[in-house]
């Protein structure tokens, strides 16, 4: 972790490439601009007060509590005193979540905040010291507790009829192939044999998000892959799908509320 005379903003990455996406991060006031992505955010405030707009309502999170940001919920970030916040987070896809429930609707945290010590314990593992590199049966044994901490937290939501797991989960895979052109509802409905509507409510249901912004994530994901190998944001944009330059900065601001450019340069601060 950088050491500077006055406040800086940092993001540091678990240094291995796991399930989930691990960071710790410090922001001196101004975090995230309003947006969405299609995971659960989940973590916990180490410092500070942090402080995000979360459906309709503001939070304040200190430490001592979880953080469970539901998935495609808008929310933005920044400290709520001037001595900044620091944090740490867990981005896990709600498809890891489901190999767990079995296809059950995902569990659903209503504040956004939660004091519940289930989770507070679940977590531990995942939320520990970046620094820390997790077994690969240490993670899968953390997340099958995250995921049953996360339904017991939750509690009792009436059972959504006539979904169909299987199918979403062919509809899924099938977008995995095809990151890099035009994919349709029609190419999804003969993939998986569930007629579209019912396929793209079922899609929302158990993985949070609707298909074409799935597809838009998983490009998103690539190009962040591609800038920390240092390609330029245009040569990033065009090999993950997208247009040009500028569709992608705009699908970046509203996935992670700030311009990739900036991103790139957290990033770099920590190498």
């Amino acid at each position: 972790m950088p050491l500077n005379d006055t406040p800086k903003d940092w993001v540091l990455r678990a240094p291995q490439a796991g399930r989930m996406e691990r960071i710790e991060a410090f922001f001196s006031g101004h975090g995230y601009d309003p947006h969405r992505h299609d995971t659960y955010a989940i973590g916990r405030t180490l410092s500070g007060v942090q402080r995000f707009k979360y459906r309709g309502a503001q939070c304040n999170s200190v430490p001592g509590g979880t953080i469970v940001l539901h998935p495609d919920e808008v929310h933005d970030g920044e400290a709520g005193t001037d001595a900044g916040f620091q944090y740490r987070m867990l981005y896990i896809e709600p498809a890891l979540i489901q190999q767990v429930l079995g296809g059950k609707p995902l569990p659903f945290i209503k504040n956004g905040l939660s004091s519940d010590a289930r989770l507070c314990e679940a977590t531990s593992v995942l939320l520990q010291s970046m620094a820390c590199p997790l077994d690969p049966l240490e993670e899968d044994d953390a997340l099958f507790d995250l995921a049953h901490a996360l339904s017991a937290a939750a509690g009792a939501r009436a059972r959504h009829q006539g979904y169909d797991y299987r199918a979403a989960e062919m509809a899924r895979g099938f977008i995995h192939g095809a990151l890099h052109r035009t994919v349709t509802l029609s190419e999804l409905e003969a993939c998986s044999g569930r007629d579209r509507w019912s396929l793209s409510r079922d899609f929302r249901l158990l993985f949070g998000t609707s298909p074409y912004r799935y597809l838009t994530m998983r490009r998103l994901d690539l190009v962040r892959s591609l800038l920390m190998r240092g390609q330029s944001l245009a040569d990033a944009a065009l090999a993950a799908g997208f247009t040009d330059q500028s569709h992608m900065t705009r699908h970046f601001g509203k996935a992670y509320g700030m311009p990739p450019a900036r991103w790139v340069k957290m990033q770099q601060r920590l190498r």
